[in-house]
């Protein structure tokens, strides 16, 4: 029986490539580049500060100016974090039909908790989650499984329990690490070139709602 379900934060969760993408282009602005469109942003924003920079710069972390530009980035992203940003359509109703069977969830994501915290409060639901797991709560991130077992720790609950939702392919390697069907959040933030079908995945969703059929619901 599920007990849990897990979601990854950016592109799963919550679509937060507006404001990830507005940061970059306040950032490329401090250079005098133009602004880059959202749909040439949003493929990148489940990959950080690292992944935007790259698209928005083609630069490398040992690039002379990197840390400069990610400061600039990171600043302007932690003073306008939900501006723009919202549930992907139907996860509310997921979260409800969770609540009414008594499933609980949280987030384990990549994202430092200097920024999952305040999101997750702006967006009104940190109070509800059993657990944020962020980035830097545990020694390794995603892929490595620690970030969900810990998760599974703080619900607890047993990884055979669980179901984790995500649209990278880090998310379904750190969930078939630690034991937990892994499902691949289709809708977020997938690039049209990646094959999903060699992530070794439990499943695919279009829609939030289709994981119900996951738990048997």
């Amino acid at each position: 029986m599920t007990r849990a379900v897990f979601f990854d934060l950016d592109g799963t969760f919550a679509d937060t490539a507006p404001d990830l993408t507005a940061a970059l282009n306040h950032t490329r602005a401090t250079r005098g580049l133009p602004p880059l469109p959202l749909e040439i942003a949003r493929p990148q924003a489940s990959h950080g500060s690292r992944g935007l920079l790259k698209i928005g710069f083609g630069i490398e972390p040992d690039a002379p100016d990197y840390d400069a530009l990610r400061d600039i980035f990171l600043d302007h992203y932690a003073s306008n974090i939900c501006v723009h940003t919202r549930l992907f359509d139907g996860m509310t109703e997921l979260l409800d039909a969770l609540a009414q069977r008594n499933i609980v969830w949280g987030i384990v994501t990549n994202k430092p908790h200097r920024y999952t915290l305040p999101l997750m409060e702006a967006l009104g639901l940190a109070s509800q989650a059993a657990c944020l797991i962020s980035g830097d709560t545990c020694e390794r991130a995603k892929p490595h499984p620690d970030p969900l077992l810990k998760a599974c720790e703080l619900a607890g609950v047993q990884p055979h329990q669980c179901l984790y939702l995500g649209d990278d392919r880090r998310d379904i390697q750190a969930a078939n690490a630690a034991g937990i069907p892994g499902i691949i959040a289709s809708y977020g933030y997938v690039s049209d070139d990646v094959s999903e079908a060699n992530w070794n995945a439990h499943g695919s969703i279009a829609h939030p709602a289709e994981l119900l059929r996951y738990i048997g619901l």
